[in-house]
């Protein structure tokens, strides 16, 4: 892959006001398994290698199944979420890809009525976090080092 700009190098108070975010996130209520479903659902929607790599580390280091991590491309046909983890993954996939039609209004209410108000805003933010970082990964390029 060709070389492309380090932003640490070049806006590095640009990403420390991201790192606030993810310590932000780090004290949420949202559970460690969903935060990495919806990192993961979004980084999948955004083509994210560097960011599916290491989410996918992280949820299995977790316990998280690798059968549930494959299934999580095709979630909605798979019998392995329940309400509440479909509801955040229905909500990731319509914020992730927001200009196809907005979140709609089933979903919202569906993540309202599984997650609660706080939880929703702290998922909304979670998902928004998530494609920033994708985003940043995907235009500069970014690779893990490899052995």
């Amino acid at each position: 892959m060709s070389h492309r700009i380090q932003l640490a190098n070049q806006v590095p108070a640009a990403v420390s006001a991201m790192m606030g975010l993810e310590s932000y996130l780090g004290g949420t209520d949202i559970p460690l398994s969903l935060k990495e479903l919806i990192k993961l659902r979004a980084s999948m929607i955004n083509g994210c290698a560097y960011c599916i790599e290491m989410h996918a580390d992280v949820a299995m280091k977790h316990g998280e199944s690798a059968q549930r991590l494959l299934a999580l491309a095709a979630w909605q046909e798979s019998p392995l979420f329940d309400a509440r983890e479909r509801a955040v993954l229905a909500l990731t996939d319509e914020v992730t890809l927001i200009a196809d039609k907005g979140l709609t209004t089933q979903t919202y209410e569906a993540a309202l009525a599984q997650l609660g108000e706080t939880l929703l805003a702290q998922c909304l933010v979670q998902v928004v976090t998530i494609n920033a970082w994708n985003r940043i990964a995907v235009a500069t390029r970014m690779e893990h080092d490899h052995p």
